[in-house]
């Protein structure tokens, strides 16, 4: 019998084996100062493309009043124990209230994290019987939502409907032979590529196969719309969505996350979502502060119209600049070029040293070898200056990845590395 530990002495993991060159620096960086365009890292300011503060809201002066406030009137304990025990509150369900009301649902329940929410949703939704069809491009919140599963499960190639019509006939399918039903997940926007999902078409097979649609929509929620509620708003579906999720992450600037559907649905959720029913509930400071973020993007959209200015002017800049940013149809922003893991180290300090520029870094096994993904995020607080400087970077850096620079920095490495 082996040692448990002797597969992780043996093997670190694609992303493991690079910790003692990456840590700290490419992955683990450790931005400071406020939440803004402009942050510090590693004692000089740089452009931050890699904040999820969509709206701009996590420094707005009404905000930081707002949890200044709570965490005087509450501390951050309050309340103590989980909604169903000890930690249910009149200011969570005006929170519920009027997020349903946002994203036009009946009802909705707050939940105190993202990940384990939508996760948890999953898992409560479907039992041995059922079949859930999901995108294989799906957060990694959701593939462990599915992971919990114990009946089939299929997934589709990535927003084609041709693999989504041939899974949801397989799926149905099998559903009659259990007498289970049919779960399909989708993403709202998703995060890596920033292309919406194809809720529209999506919908429309609703009339052709009998399933349930769950949606997370953390990137869209805020960002899309008219009114910012979402790319079910977007797309002119969102009564047509079963299940929606969005998380105070990203356009709320926050920690926490919602549900939505009709009520029957989350009062079924409510006592049934094993991560809300025995973990701590979402403390009131977060609540508050919540609600205040709510009633500034219901107020007016002067947020988003700014983040879609920032947004347009960056994707059209890189466009104009021969530069790949795929097929996004929301505000991430995926910058594709070719090279190594190595190379992409050396660029990204390039970038980071030289030119005041911070964005994340994504390489294999996230996307396929032989390819480096600069994934930027603008938000409302990004200026037309910062956007120019990035682009003027970015030009730079990939005339030096094109003639071989990065490649030749990257030898000492590979060389240390014994590859």
């Amino acid at each position: 019998m082996k040692d448990l530990f002797s597969k992780i002495y043996r093997d670190k993991g694609p992303l493991g084996k690079w910790a003692d060159q990456a840590e700290g620096y490419f992955v683990f960086p450790k931005l400071e100062g406020q939440i803004s365009n402009r942050m510090q890292f590693q004692g000089r300011e740089v452009i931050t493309w890699s904040i999820n503060d969509y709206l701009g809201l996590a420094n707005h002066p009404e905000v930081r009043k707002a949890d200044e406030e709570a965490v005087k009137k509450w501390g951050s304990a309050y309340p103590m124990g989980a909604r169903m025990m000890s930690g249910h509150t009149e200011l969570h369900e005006k929170l519920q209230e009027e997020l349903a009301d946002f994203v036009s649902k009946e009802a909705a329940y707050v939940l105190n994290f993202g990940y384990q929410g939508i996760l948890s949703t999953i898992d409560a939704l479907v039992g041995k019987d059922d079949v859930i069809v999901y995108d294989v491009d799906a957060h990694a919140c959701i593939i462990d939502g599915v992971r919990l599963h114990l009946g089939k499960r299929f997934t589709y190639k990535h927003n084609d409907l041709d693999s989504i019509e041939l899974n949801l006939a397989r799926a149905e399918k099998i559903a009659e032979q259990t007498g289970g039903g049919v779960l399909f997940i989708s993403e709202g926007v998703f995060g890596m590529r920033g292309e919406q999902g194809k809720l529209k078409e999506i919908v429309e097979l609703k009339k052709k196969y009998n399933f349930r649609l769950l949606v997370d929509d953390a990137h869209g929620f805020g960002t899309l719309g008219k009114t910012g509620a979402g790319a079910g708003e977007e797309q002119g579906v969102q009564d047509e969505i079963d299940v929606y999720f969005a998380t105070f992450a990203k356009s709320m600037a926050s920690t926490g996350a919602f549900i939505a559907a009709d009520k029957e649905i989350i009062d079924y959720l409510k006592y049934n979502l094993r991560s809300q029913m025995f973990a701590k509930s979402l403390q009131m400071s977060l609540v508050e502060g919540a609600l205040k973020r709510l009633e500034l993007m219901r107020k007016s959209t002067e947020f988003k119209d700014k983040l879609w200015d920032n947004v347009n002017a960056l994707q059209n800049g890189l466009k104009d600049n021969g530069f790949d940013i795929g097929t996004t149809t929301s505000c991430v922003t995926p910058v594709y070029l070719k090279g190594s893991i190595p190379e992409a180290m050396a660029l990204v300090k390039d970038l980071r040293e030289n030119h005041g520029i911070f964005c994340s870094i994504v390489v294999y096994p996230v996307i396929p070898k032989g390819l480096i993904l600069l994934r930027m995020i603008p938000t409302a607080t990004h200026t037309m200056e910062d956007i120019d400087l990035t682009l003027k970077a970015f030009s730079a850096i990939r005339e030096r990845l094109e003639n071989g620079t990065y490649k030749r920095l990257s030898q000492a490495l590979m060389e240390k590395m014994g590859e």
